[in-house]
């Protein structure tokens, strides 16, 4: 879902035991963990002349995380998949080798009415020894998610392994993502919870870290194992997510993610040359950029 929204890089800074970005890749920090891509999309209203269309497109060497707060979205990709995603439920996108797909208001909302429309999308890296295996997809109801509460916050773990519970969605390396909720002011604690960097991405209300106030659109990451306390404001709603960094670099070329430059390469040729796996049915196509990240 890259050819839509807007990735700001730059404005890091940091807070003591924290770097500040605004969303990933920023230009201190590519990476937080496996995590290589993370979009946020709207809040917006959609309908009923202005919908969501996003035309076939190719993906190598990474899992898409699909994640709505609000609206719908029909999933369709290469190797036969039709999903609709609603709020609180998961579409887990692993690309592998190569798959494209389409991502589009489904029929049903087209009716002439105006619905809100906001999620994440997520791009989450393969490990090396698995970047060529074949697509998959999974699709995990919001109700098999682990939910649990600490004081007056709401926790869902959508990914991963962390608070000592395991989510269904089936990630390929060590990651978390959670989402919490808060309705009075609560101390959050991480240490022990969560294995790996750590990014705390701040979607609404504010956070106190290190004796800074940071608000809603930031993401923060944590330079050390032991961070200070952070504070979480009333009425927020945060995702933290992350795990282990991978030994090798990746590498990033417009929806295209690789350990090596010459698998980008081999699948911008094939993008190009319409030799890469295509949808049967769509005859959308989503030509290359002049430019990648």
């Amino acid at each position: 879902m890259s050819n839509i929204g807007m990735i700001i890089e730059e404005r890091s800074r940091d807070i003591g035991d924290f770097l500040v970005g605004r969303l990933i890749p920023f230009r201190k920090k590519r990476m937080i963990g496996p995590f290589i891509f993370i979009d946020h999309m709207g809040p917006t209203t959609l309908g009923p002349t202005k919908y969501m269309d996003v035309d076939q497109h190719p993906h190598i060497g990474l899992s898409t995380l699909t994640y709505l707060f609000d609206g719908e979205v029909m999933h369709r990709d290469s190797i036969g998949t039709e999903q609709l995603i609603q709020p609180g439920s998961v579409n887990w996108m692993t690309a592998g080798s190569g798959v494209s797909h389409t991502e589009r208001t489904p029929s049903h909302l087209r009716n002439g009415n105006t619905f809100l429309a906001q999620g994440y999308q997520i791009w989450v890296a393969l490990p090396q020894h698995l970047e060529d295996m074949d697509p998959v997809f999974h699709h995990i109801p919001n109700n098999e998610l682990p939910k649990w509460t600490e004081g007056s916050a709401e926790f869902t773990l959508v990914a991963g392994e962390g608070y000592n519970r395991k989510s269904p969605v089936p990630t390929y390396s060590p990651l978390f993502m959670v989402e919490i909720k808060t309705k009075e002011a609560f101390e959050l604690n991480v240490n022990g919870k969560l294995k790996g960097e750590i990014g705390i991405c701040i979607d609404k209300g504010s956070i106190e870290a290190c004796g800074e106030q940071v608000g809603k659109g930031n993401i923060l990451v944590s330079k050390v194992e032991d961070t200070c306390n952070i504070v979480v404001a009333p009425n927020s709603h945060l995702l933290l997510f992350g795990g282990q960094a991978f030994p090798e670099e990746r590498h990033i070329y417009w929806n295209f993610v690789s350990s090596g430059k010459e698998k980008i390469n081999a699948a911008r040729s094939a993008w190009a040359n319409r030799t890469f796996p295509m949808m049967p049915n769509d005859n959308t196509y989503v030509p290359l950029p002049k430019h990648g990240f």
